[in-house]
């Protein structure tokens, strides 16, 4: 018999409390290990139209609901008593007419009347059907249930998004696919007698668990179920082969991470076990991004694969997890035999500081040239006058005359001249000396937020993979560059022009959520390279409640508005866990501990599991609900950085930095999505009421 699990298990088995989960998992866990366990007993769902339900007691008012043959055990559902037999009175398992799919299909006939939630927005007159021009066999080919064909027909785009909630995965983004004027690909068909459970959509929320730590990985990190349950759309990204480097592009939630870690993932299965060059390298331009990919890919891979640290030549393949910075430091390590001694923009922008006092003449701002020299100098290994003379400075917009450069250069060469006295380098100069490196210990290359890599960062990878340039894979959204100026990567040889996709299934984030954050940036975005990436057309494939903007008199009614929130959020079920409180810097993260602090004192328990962050170190996470406080007009964008610049640097890239930084923090909600401030609000907040 084989026992699977299904998305609609792990959905539902987050809505409860802890210690009701845990209840769950025990009872998951013996019927894995002996279904036939007669401390488990079995009660026949009695008006069930599908007479393979099953029901098992997992506490007290808990019941699990199975699906039960001679052949298979799929876990399908978890909730209170009554809840959980409703869900089974109104589900059946069944083999998709056209497609030969496994689906979980809500009974039309037990829903009298479909009604538009409060957070669908309704129109003020009725609207015609959204598929004018359909036919019934076209929604049979996109994988649409049988019975709710005609309803699909007959729906306005209003009821089309509500209707795609009660249906298969496949249905539902296909026919948001309609609503937003696309056309989405017709799904595979399958032969007769071939294994419902096989085919390709049904992989994306059944799977086999074969052992018992598969089944706990999959249990004790619901929220990472698109590990386990991976699109057919990404599947192509994973399985693909390319003949140079490739890139996948997105905008947030649509998976870009998860095709990075399960390329990864294959690339570890398929690499030479006696080849010179056996290992995975899966990195990252951040040690906590680098981290989380860790913690994620183990889901996929056992512990003794994955190495944070280069492995020895010899031994089985190892998957290696580090950022960037690390893996170029244990380089260095190993082929000087010293840890390299690298100095941080804090302290060269001392140096500089110092430099620019001894001198005369020098006009330019020490955060000018602090960010001259990363960009431009150091950055692109500038290493005489003529060179930056005549060098055309790819992604500063600040012109810069002959006698300014001269300027900037006599400070640079004094910089220069520092940095090698002491024997110090700055981290583009480690990438530099490793560039030109021979040894390449790496089958395969995939880097995750690649629009935040460097040009000395690019240049170190693609000596990684000089002779097998296929394996270079990226994966990242220019949408969410918040750390670095844009630059060419064909002038560093890496082009991704005609190897460079997009992902447009989001799968993370409500519409709601999604559709308002997207109003932050334009619909198109275009690299130097002249790279586009639609984020038009890109579709949520569920609903939730319409996110909410508050702006308060002070920061204590802010606070107060902010902890009512919370305790809402707590009343419904919602673990503290899994709710984020993002601001601008780390100074207005003291308005969020005040938020927490008072919902704490009124709700008696202790809330210090919510997650607080700024909006840079939200890169890379999700969460259940998310507030970002603190979105006053002097804050975001942030006042200071315009100061600190505005005399000299063109403000565009500032304000599209900024604009970026608040599309990340609303983007790691999934489905609830609060924005506050003390007014006058943040000029970015217009955006939303587009």
């Amino acid at each position: 018999m084989q026992f699977r699990i299904s998305d609609t298990f792990t959905d539902s088995l987050t809505r409860l409390t802890g210690d009701e989960q845990k209840a769950v998992k025990t009872t998951a866990f013996d019927l894995q290990v002996n279904p036939a366990n007669p401390g488990l007993q079995f009660h026949r769902i009695e008006r069930c139209k599908d007479n393979h339900f099953w029901s098992i007691r997992a506490g007290r008012d808990i019941r699990v609901i199975v699906h039960k043959t001679d052949a298979s055990l799929l876990l399908c559902y978890v909730d209170h008593h009554d809840k959980a037999y409703q869900w089974a009175e109104k589900r059946k398992l069944e083999r998709h007419p056209k497609t030969g799919a496994a689906q979980l299909v809500e009974i039309r006939e037990t829903v009298r009347e479909i009604e538009v939630p409060t957070y669908v927005e309704a129109t003020p007159q009725p609207s015609p059907p959204c598929l004018a021009g359909m036919v019934r066999e076209d929604l049979l080919t996109y994988g649409v249930p049988d019975q709710w064909v005609d309803d699909c027909l007959a729906a306005d785009e209003d009821r089309l998004l509500t209707i795609a909630d009660r249906l298969p995965g496949e249905a539902a983004e296909a026919l948001l696919i309609l609503a937003t004027g696309g056309r989405p690909e017709p799904r595979t068909v399958a032969d007769v007698d071939d294994d419902p459970f096989n085919h390709p959509d049904a992989l994306t929320r059944f799977r086999v668990l074969d052992d018992a730590d598969e089944l706990a990985a999959a249990l004790d990190a619901p929220w990472e179920k698109w590990i386990v349950f991976l699109h057919p759309a990404q599947q192509g990204f994973v399985d693909r082969r390319f003949n140079g480097p490739a890139r996948v592009s997105g905008s947030a939630g649509t998976g870009k991470t998860i095709v990075a870690i399960h390329r990864a993932a294959a690339a570890l299965k398929s690499a030479p076990l006696k080849a010179a060059t056996m290992h995975v390298l899966l990195t990252t331009f951040s040690e906590d991004l680098a981290k989380a990919l860790v913690q994620k890919v183990r889901y996929l891979i056992p512990s003794e694969r994955i190495s944070r640290t280069l492995p020895k030549p010899d031994g089985e393949p190892k998957l290696v997890v580090a950022s960037l910075d690390e893996i170029a430091k244990q380089f260095h390590a190993m082929q000087h035999g010293t840890p390299a001694d690298c100095i941080d923009d804090e302290k060269l922008l001392d140096r500089i500081e110092a430099i620019i006092a001894k001198s005369d003449g020098v006009s330019l701002t020490p955060r000018f040239l602090l960010d001259e020299w990363n960009d431009v100098v150091d950055g692109w290994k500038l290493a005489s006058w003529s060179d930056y003379r005549d060098f055309k400075r790819l992604g500063r917009k600040t012109r810069l005359s002959e006698s300014g450069r001269e300027q900037a250069w006599g400070v640079f060469e004094e910089l220069r001249a520092t940095l090698r006295s002491r024997g110090q380098s700055t981290p583009a100069m480690l990438y530099a000396d490793l560039g030109q490196s021979e040894h390449r210990p790496f089958h395969s290359v995939i880097v995750d937020e690649c629009q935040d890599v460097s040009p000395a960062q690019l240049r170190f990878l693609a000596n990684l993979t000089k002779n097998h340039s296929g394996e270079l894979f990226f994966a990242g959204d220019l949408g969410q560059r918040i750390f670095r100026t844009p630059f060419s990567w064909s002038s560093l040889g890496v082009e991704v022009r005609g190897r460079s996709r997009t992902l447009r299934i989001n799968y993370r984030t409500s519409h709601q959520i999604r559709r308002m954050a997207d109003r932050l940036l334009d619909g198109s975005l275009t690299d130097v390279d002249g790279n586009e990436e639609h984020r038009d057309g890109t579709i949520s494939v569920f609903n939730g409640p319409r996110p909410s903007v508050y702006m308060a008199d002070d920061e204590n009614a802010e606070s107060d508005h902010v902890a009512d929130w919370l305790l809402a959020r707590i009343n419904e079920n919602v673990d503290p866990s899994e709710i984020a409180i993002f601001g601008r810097t780390i100074d207005q993260l003291a308005r969020a501990r005040d938020a927490v602090r008072k919902a704490s004192d009124i709700s008696g328990h202790g809330l210090g599991a919510i997650r607080l962050a700024t909006m840079h170190g939200a890169k890379g996470l999700e969460f259940r609900c998310v507030c970002v406080m603190a979105c006053d007009d002097d804050i975001v964008p942030l006042e200071e950085r315009i100061r600190a610049i505005g005399d000299h640097a063109d403000l565009e890239d500032i304000y599209n930095t900024e604009r970026h930084l608040l599309y990340v923090a609303c983007t790691r909600a999934r489905d609830q999505l609060m924005i506050t401030g003390v007014d006058p609000a943040s000029e970015f907040l217009e955006d939303f009421n587009c």
